[in-house]
């Protein structure tokens, strides 16, 4: 049985229940724990058992490899071999925060599991008080992916790890939603260039003024280009945070267009007896009709929507919608980690205006 603890800050019997899941942890159990981005699904890094117990649980692929949490800076000294010059420089500038640096690990420092068998770890520093709580009364590193079911939208709430994995894992810390609302942006810098392997809550334009030598991004889906081999990060290769319903996204300059093709898609999908959803913007929610028209944020307000963007399509699993059409945004900012994750949910059924 799950144990689900409420916690909050500067509380007596919080405390007490972090004290407890550290225990779990150095136990070799399984917890759940929330961050800034999403709720995470912590083991010890270093125990084998205990990271495959988070690849059994989840359902996860092998090869999909694990990002590593610590809670101070002073951890990296036992899990990677150097830190270059452009990655310090993020580090003191995003940690704490959403963003994932890969770096090339120590022999045996961590589960093998957890890299996948590559050169390279994954880590990043979270910014939430529980999670860094979590991992200093742990004493280890936590290898920590996303606390859902494989496949389906990351969960920002308690109640999402519990729908996914209640009588799966060991416990539950609940400490309400989740700020950014998608996961961290994962980068690999190379002779000086910062490549994004998975766009997230840090910007391509926030990190253009740490490296003289340029962005590339790379987090475009290649499933061709991957398939027989080991993703370089979490995001890369595998179909993601799709909801149990057909998603397709619908793409175009012009938002009257745009609305005219979801709304005849969801009129022909009903027309054959399908219940239908469509995730849109609070400016354009009155657009259309369908059984479920879901307003995922502001545009006016682009954060909101990538925090509202997955228990958004988590909402037509509850209300059992058999037929998704989604909206697309603009690219900039944010909205590039939003696209990557609806196109991911769409398994690239993208369509055009």
């Amino acid at each position: 049985m799950t144990k689900y603890w409420v916690v909050a800050l500067s509380d007596d019997a919080s405390n007490t229940y972090i004290q407890t899941a550290a225990q779990l942890i150095r136990a070799g159990k399984r917890v759940a724990f929330p961050t800034e981005t999403v709720y995470g699904l912590g083991a010890d890094a270093r125990n084998t058992a205990a990271v495959e117990g988070i690849f059994q649980a989840k359902g996860r692929p092998s090869d999909n490899p694990l990002i590593v949490h610590i809670a101070d800076v002073n951890q990296l000294h036992d899990l990677v071999m150097e830190v270059d010059e452009v990655s310090r420089k993020l580090m003191d500038a995003f940690w704490p925060g959403p963003l994932t640096l890969v770096l090339p690990v120590k022999a045996d420092a961590i589960s093998s599991r957890v890299t996948a068998g590559l050169s390279t770890v994954a880590v990043r520093m979270p910014d939430h008080p529980t999670a860094l709580s979590l991992i200093a009364a742990a004493g280890c590193p936590l290898a920590a992916p996303s606390a859902n079911r494989s496949g389906r939208p990351s969960p920002t709430r308690a109640e999402h790890v519990r729908d996914d994995l209640d009588g799966r894992i060991e416990a539950i810390l609940d400490a309400g939603p989740t700020g950014v609302g998608l996961e961290s942006t994962v980068v690999e810098v190379v002779a000086g260039t910062i490549h994004i392997l998975r766009p997230g809550g840090v910007t391509a334009e926030q990190l253009r003024a740490y490296s003289k030598d340029g962005v590339i991004v790379e987090a475009v889906l290649q499933e061709e280009a991957i398939t027989t081999s080991t993703p370089r990060s979490p995001g890369m290769k595998y179909t993601h945070y799709a909801p149990k319903g057909h998603l397709a996204l619908v793409v175009g300059s012009s938002s009257v267009q745009v609305a005219q093709r979801i709304q005849q898609l969801v009129d022909d999908a009903k027309s054959q007896g399908e219940t239908t959803g469509i995730l849109t913007f609070e400016e354009h929610a009155d657009f259309y009709h369908a059984d479920l028209v879901a307003a995922c944020g502001s545009l006016a307000k682009p954060e909101t929507i990538a925090q509202a963007l997955f228990a958004s399509l988590r909402s037509f699993d509850e209300a059992g919608i058999s037929f998704i059409v989604a909206e697309a945004i603009d690219e900039a900012g944010i909205g590039s980690a939003v696209m990557n994750r609806l196109t991911k949910a769409a398994k690239q059924r993208i369509l055009c205006t």
